[in-house]
């Protein structure tokens, strides 16, 4: 087993060292991946059982939405400023282009408006195209929605009352009012839109495939230890095999002669 200490074998072993530790790291952030998925789907399956609670118990204006409460579902009473829709662009349904229309809802008894996500409509793809989205309902409404989070970047400049993504601050800025931290999508309202938008999708609480794709990392750790084993052993029986022809007087070329 000499060989092993040679440069060669050295710096091959090396390799396969950090090739299969690298495996193994990323199969375990994978099954990592899988718990946070997994509590994940824990809080969001919970609050979506909740009853509605009053908007102003769980958002506020200018405080971030928490990550425990997500998937919450909010009531608000109020007028909708139909005036005031924000379009954002870019939303898919099934492979369709469309759009979501975000309308805020100017909450009864409260100088601040609550931003509601109407639903989609199905639009040409063209982020300059001009939108005729149906009016919500008209005076007193009760709305009741999930609490979603801002979305961050880019995405969130509004130009023209248009947008990519929806962020509460980028919005009201954009109106020039206060408005309550986050938004939500619409479930229900009363009354009800005479042209309603397609409701918002719920969220998939499977696993995803963090399991498999872990598995299949230390699959590759375990695949490069047992390669490297293996060339090993098959180098150790060719210097065997070399030793015991040289024992012998015999060549592996002379082996192959075939006497005439």
């Amino acid at each position: 087993m000499a060989f092993l200490f040679t440069r060669r074998w050295l710096l091959f072993a090396v390799a396969v060292a950090v090739l299969a530790y690298g495996c193994w790291w990323l199969g375990g952030w994978q099954f990592d991946r899988l718990e946070e998925r997994r509590d994940t789907n824990a809080r969001v399956s919970r609050n979506l059982k909740l009853a509605p609670t009053p908007v102003e118990e769980v958002l506020a204006v200018g405080r971030p939405v928490s990550e425990s409460d997500e998937w919450r579902r909010v009531s608000a009473t109020g007028r909708y400023a139909e005036e005031q829709d924000i379009v954002v662009r870019y939303q898919t349904r099934n492979g369709a282009s469309g759009v979501d229309v975000v309308t805020p809802l100017r909450i009864e008894g409260s100088d601040a408006s609550l931003l509601v996500d109407r639903g989609w409509l199905a639009t040409d793809n063209a982020g300059t195209a001009d939108v005729d989205a149906p009016a919500p309902p008209a005076g007193m409404v009760t709305v009741v929605g999930w609490v979603r989070a801002d979305a961050t970047g880019d995405s969130v400049d509004v130009t023209d009352r248009s947008t990519r993504a929806v962020s509460s601050v980028a919005i009201g800025d954009a109106l020039g009012e206060p408005v309550h931290g986050g938004f939500v999508d619409l479930a229900e309202e009363r009354p009800a839109s005479a042209e309603p938008l397609l409701r918002t999708e719920l969220p998939d609480l499977g696993n995803g495939p963090h399991f498999f794709y872990g598995l299949q990392w230390w699959f590759f750790a375990a695949l490069a230890v047992f390669g490297f084993g293996y060339l090993a052993f098959d180098e150790r029986r060719g210097a065997q095999r070399t030793g015991r022809d040289g024992e012998a007087g015999v060549t592996p070329s002379e082996e192959r002669v075939t006497p005439a």
